[in-house]
């Protein structure tokens, strides 16, 4: 049974381990948390943020963050959202991802989620859509400079009914 926990700063050698290339690490960071290959002390900002990792049977199998983009508390912003990618492909990210929803509208009683993902990043694009995720449309595209180029970002967002 996958279960979300409070992110305990002793797992994070196993999430940092996820990240095998920089395009990798920089698909679900942005960049954000530094330049690749992280430090465990980088990461540590992740701490700033509600984190929570995905555990089935006492392994550490996603992670994700959750932040207030603004000062009150109808919207909360998923971030950083990273699964183990020898189980990628076999609905963790959909599961964690709906825990996650689940703890945003039933216990913190946010009314949406909203995220944003890169471009280039389609399984987790199609993944967030799976759980109920709808792509919003924007005026300016956010846009990062990854490795030379220009790296698009899709946001969505998913309301409670």
């Amino acid at each position: 049974m996958l279960r979300l926990k409070p992110y305990n700063i002793n797992e994070a050698d196993v999430i940092l381990s996820w990240s095998k290339d920089k395009i990798a690490f920089y698909k679900w960071s942005a960049g954000i948390l530094g330049e690749y290959p992280i430090t465990k002390e980088k990461f540590d900002f992740v701490n700033n943020l509600m984190a929570f990792t995905a555990i089935e049977d006492d392994e550490i199998v996603g992670f994700f963050t959750m932040r207030r983009p603004s000062e009150n508390f109808d919207e909360l912003r998923f971030g950083f959202v990273v699964v183990d990618p020898s189980r990628r492909g076999k609905g963790y990210g959909k599961r964690m991802l709906q825990l996650g929803l689940k703890f945003a509208f039933e216990i913190y009683g946010a009314k949406k989620v909203s995220l944003s993902v890169f471009e280039n990043n389609e399984s987790a694009y199609f993944c967030y859509k799976s759980v109920g995720f709808d792509d919003v449309i924007i005026d300016k595209t956010e846009i990062y400079y990854v490795l030379g180029e220009e790296w698009k970002c899709k946001e969505l967002m998913i309301e409670t009914q």
